[in-house]
């Protein structure tokens, strides 16, 4: 009916098919995550909760039934169905008490953490966006940093790896209330242990991790759980990685009751005061198509087939890396131990990274300019770009692939350094990232 939407679904479609994604925050779902987010689903409110009839380990929230009524409109049979089943495969996946599937985003987890274990005025102490942390973790221009007082770490400008005599200095300092390990452009693996010996000294500390970019790698057991090394909550989103619909996923450890009952302000509580947090606290209605696809990624991680892809972006990460090296690209941490890599372009080839990632489009090769750590050019033309393998893993590019993605990436930073155009060279390169990528069709399209 609506031709001119229709048309340009069908354009992006072919845009993604005909390219080669290379931005570490994408990535490329299955059908039946698709199939899940257009579903009836779509119609159905479900304000409040599934029942709570307790935990054990079989539990799988589908099975269980009470009498009481956690929701706030009729018709929830099926709703509260799939609710349970998502939160019992999260937190299968991920060693959890429980699981909090309903925040639309990275962002809205981020918030009802802090809304539920923070008063205005307390102070949380994150990475600083400079450094590679997230918005989220205490800019300025976000309304958490209305609220409450960020104190921001960095990274070791030697090793890339974060500061942790810096975390350590300013946790002793300012006493927060969060210790919070998280990022947007990082490619080190955090000493997890190391952090929560120093919150240990600190009273009613939350350790809270963000881990939005590496949830996949978690889930297929390629970087560690910062559950399992005494982390109270973990947030992350269902896209990137976890190759799930776009949303958000708190994770927790604790004690786990019934959520319209206010629970005692203590870190054993926390699950319950993060439920509170984000319905009513932060948002309200649950989107139950996106909680259903959550499900069916949960799924998907659950499978042995996920350990050998979540392996693979990490062994595809580290080739075209040292790919890049080779060709004279100065790499951030000199490297990457997870799936991202941060390019500093004005030191490699005197480019700035949106005139890099321009470039770049135009064969079909998409990243992001992104700042480098003390960035000093302009907030829209940074020094750097930011790439990764997640997409392109999920469409079966391995090793020898990485190699050639590098040679290409090589000839346009050239041309670009050159400052001239290169039409007939971008056009041959743009039919050979064609033929690549119809090589590999998008997972949803098979």
């Amino acid at each position: 009916m609506d031709k001119k939407i229709f048309d340009l679904i069908s354009a992006e479609e072919q845009r993604q098919s005909e390219g080669l994604e290379l931005i570490p925050s994408e990535n490329c779902v299955s059908r039946g995550v698709l199939d899940a987010m257009g579903s009836v689903f779509t119609n159905k409110y479900s304000e409040g909760y599934p029942n709570f009839a307790g935990l054990d380990k079989d539990d799988d929230y589908v099975v269980v039934a009470t009498s009481e009524d956690y929701r706030y409109y009729g018709g929830q049979q099926n709703t509260d169905k799939v609710e349970r089943l998502a939160i019992a495969r999260a937190r299968r996946l991920f060693h959890a008490d429980h699981a909090n599937v309903q925040p639309h985003s990275g962002a809205q987890a981020n918030n009802a953490v802090y809304n539920a274990w923070l008063e205005p005025g307390d102070t949380v102490l994150g990475m600083d966006l400079a450094q590679g942390g997230h918005l989220t973790h205490g800019a300025k221009v976000t309304q958490s940093a209305q609220i409450y007082n960020f104190v921001s770490y960095g990274t070791d400008p030697k090793t890339g790896d974060l500061d942790y005599e810096d975390i350590e200095a300013k946790a002793k300092k300012y006493r927060p209330k969060i210790i919070l390990v998280g990022y947007s452009a990082f490619m080190k693996v955090p000493d997890f242990a190391r952090i929560a010996k120093i919150a240990k000294d600190i009273p009613d500390c939350l350790l809270m991790a963000d881990m939005a970019h590496v949830a996949g790698l978690i889930a297929g057991g390629v970087h560690p759980n910062p559950l399992d090394f005494g982390f109270n909550v973990m947030t992350t989103t269902t896209h990137k990685t976890l190759r799930g619909p776009r949303g958000g996923l708190i994770l927790t450890k604790g004690k786990v009751s019934n959520p319209l009952k206010k629970p005692e302000h203590t870190l054993e509580n926390i699950p319950t005061l993060i439920d509170r947090s984000v319905f009513p606290g932060t948002q309200g209605g649950p989107l139950m198509h996106v909680i259903a696809a959550k499900a069916v990624a949960f799924y998907e991680a659950e499978q042995p087939e996920f350990k050998e892809y979540a392996k693979n972006i990490v062994k595809n990460a580290k080739v075209l890396a040292d790919a890049l090296k080779e060709r004279g690209f100065k790499l951030v941490g000199d490297g990457t131990d997870n799936h991202l890599i941060l390019v500093d372009m004005m030191a490699s080839f005197k480019v700035d990274g949106k005139t890099y990632e321009r470039a770049l489009d135009k064969i079909g090769l998409t990243l992001n300019a992104n700042a480098i750590p003390n960035d000093t050019m302009p907030r829209f033309t940074p020094s750097g770009v930011r790439l990764g393998t997640p997409a392109i893993t999920s469409r079966g590019l391995n090793e020898k692939d990485m190699v050639k993605i590098a040679d290409w990436m090589e000839t346009i930073a050239k041309i670009c350094a050159e400052k001239r155009q290169d039409g007939v060279t971008e056009g041959r390169l743009r039919e050979e990232v064609r033929k690549m990528a119809l090589a590999h069709p998008l997972p949803s399209a098979r």
